[in-house]
């Protein structure tokens, strides 16, 4: 018995992939807001040494590099407008560089209409961990995960420990993305 082609159409529904240049444009947009506007409060926060690596290659698996004479982190930075929810796309090398540098930090910053940081916070790195996909075969690998962080999983402002890379009352803090909520995790 052969299947004609509305029966072959029905059975392998796909779903229709919404893509535009504008939308793609608007997306990386963002992203660079979130990335500047994070850069101007290290800056303002007093960070001695702020470097934006991602300006100069993707190779080191975080966006910021912040060094005080009491702390040293990696950032990686998520920015997004939506303050309801957080949705982030973590990629493979993001995601190996976290495994093995304990000064990366995965840091989100929900980004305002003038391009500033309306409020950052600091998602778990054990909840990232248990959250990207598992590789279960040796002839296939994740590249790239898109994750919706629950509130428990986000820590308001700049959670790089031992101590505060920026003190909390330099950050802006809104209440978004439910954090707070319940018990945030260790970053």
């Amino acid at each position: 018995m052969e299947i004609g082609d509305s029966e072959l159409r029905a059975s392998a529904a796909v779903p229709q992939v919404q893509w535009s240049r504008a939308a793609e444009e608007a997306r990386r947009a963002v992203g660079a807001a979130g990335e500047q506007a994070l850069l101007r409060l290290l800056r303002k926060g007093g960070v001695p040494q702020v470097r934006h690596v991602a300006a100069e290659s993707d190779a080191y698996g975080y966006d910021i590099a912040a060094c005080s004479p009491a702390e040293r982190a990696h950032l990686e930075v998520k920015s997004t407008t939506n303050p309801t929810r957080l949705v982030i796309h973590l990629t493979r090398h993001e995601y190996e560089v976290m495994a093995t540098d304990a000064d990366w930090y995965l840091v989100a910053v929900l980004v305002g209409k003038d391009g500033s940081a309306v409020s950052v916070a600091t998602v778990s790195r054990s909840w990232l961990h248990s959250a990207a996909p598992a590789d279960r075969d040796r002839s296939g690998r994740w590249e790239s995960v898109r994750l919706e962080v629950p509130a428990y999983a986000i820590t308001p402002g700049l959670a790089t420990e031992p101590r505060r890379l920026v003190a909390d009352g330099l950050l802006p803090r809104q209440p978004v993305w439910a954090f707070g909520a319940s018990m945030p995790l260790s970053v």
